[in-house]
């Protein structure tokens, strides 16, 4: 079935398409349709919504949830996930599943309701302490906003880490179909689970280990695990970089743009090709260093002064690499681009 929907809606949708059991959450601009549809869907279908008193009450309510085995998330933006980084390096240590969506908005500080990328270093380095990642997968689309959170699912019970879903607030309040069906998702038995039968009574969730060296073991543990997800998980999209002399490079709604401006002037005999991230952790840099040609120019675009373009930078080393940037809610215009691209020639 096709619906006609916000991206902020269609990753509710992708979350009940994906088993989830509860929400916690709090409104914040522009993400508060998210807990607008999930306490509409939610108590329709008898699963969990509960609006917190504030953003530390829903992540620390996410950790509980997630302790006992069941698929949860949350949402926000901005100042909201700033306040989560604390429970999300919680959920972290202590090898706990769960999906948490940011619509990012203008900062630092309240900045404003526009669209921006600033938030990439906060979510994709690790905004919380300690020495932890969380995948971050970056849709595109109204229709990736579904998928990949039915992904994101996936990813976090499979790997028991928490996982964001990390779009701009363009994609977030953009409308575009999505197709709504029955599919098949994976699931995964959680015997670490602590619930109410006395069968789990016996296991412990924590990230406290008082002994060094105990705790020397636990973070090699997950550290491990971090391997295996950059080795296994890393996914970009590459679009006529075969033969191309300039690359540009973007996620989210930029990416949208520049598959536009690499149309118009493929169409005029410039040789430029797209790549665009799918995950932004594990950064895919193998397949960045395969489908850029040793020889070409590379634009990255975003909107950030620059926090996307440094991992590119260390993805290919040695090459001409430039940055175009804009900031405050505003995102650039397809000739914009174009111009930007044309200095490259």
């Amino acid at each position: 079935m096709k619906t006609l929907v916000k991206g902020n809606e269609a990753v509710v949708i992708g979350a009940l398409v994906a088993g989830c059991d509860a929400y916690f959450g709090y409104p914040i601009t522009p993400a508060s349709e998210i807990a607008h549809k999930a306490s509409e869907y939610f108590l329709k279908l008898h699963k969990i919504f509960v609006q917190a008193e504030c953003e530390v009450g829903s992540i620390n309510m996410v950790y509980g949830a997630a302790s006992s085995g069941l698929r949860v998330m949350t949402a926000s933006s901005g100042p909201g996930i700033s306040l989560k980084q604390e429970g999300v390096s919680y959920l972290a240590g202590a090898n706990l599943p769960a999906v948490i969506v940011d619509v990012m908005r203008v900062g630092p500080g309240l900045g404003n309701i526009g669209p921006e990328q600033s938030d990439y270093n906060q979510i994709v380095k690790g905004g919380g302490h300690g020495s932890y990642h969380a995948i971050v997968l970056a849709p595109n689309s109204v229709a990736e906003m579904y998928t990949q959170t039915i992904h994101a699912f996936e990813l976090a019970d499979k790997y028991r880490t928490p996982v964001y879903v990390l779009a701009d607030a363009t994609i977030g309040q953009m409308m575009e179909p999505i197709d709504v069906r029955k599919v098949d998702v994976l699931q995964y038995e959680k015997p670490w689970k602590v619930d109410t039968t006395p069968e789990t009574n016996k296991n412990l969730i924590t990230s406290i280990f008082l002994d060094f060296d105990d705790m020397e073991t636990h973070i090699r543990r997950l550290d491990a695990k971090y391997q295996e997800i950059a080795e296994k998980e890393a996914d970009a999209e590459s679009y006529l970089t075969d033969d191309a002399e300039i690359v540009v490079t973007g996620y989210g709604i930029v990416s949208r743009l520049l598959h536009t401006v690499v149309d118009s002037l493929r169409a005029e005999g410039v040789k430029v090709g797209m790549i665009r991230p799918r995950t932004l952790w594990p950064f895919p840099t193998k397949c960045f260093q395969q489908k850029v040609p040793q020889n070409a120019r590379v634009l990255v675009v975003e909107l950030s002064t620059g926090q996307y373009v440094d991992d590119v930078r260390l993805a290919l080393p040695g090459f001409d690499i430039r940055f175009y940037g804009r900031v405050g809610g505003n995102v650039p215009t397809l000739e914009e681009i174009r111009e930007q691209i044309m200095k490259l020639k």
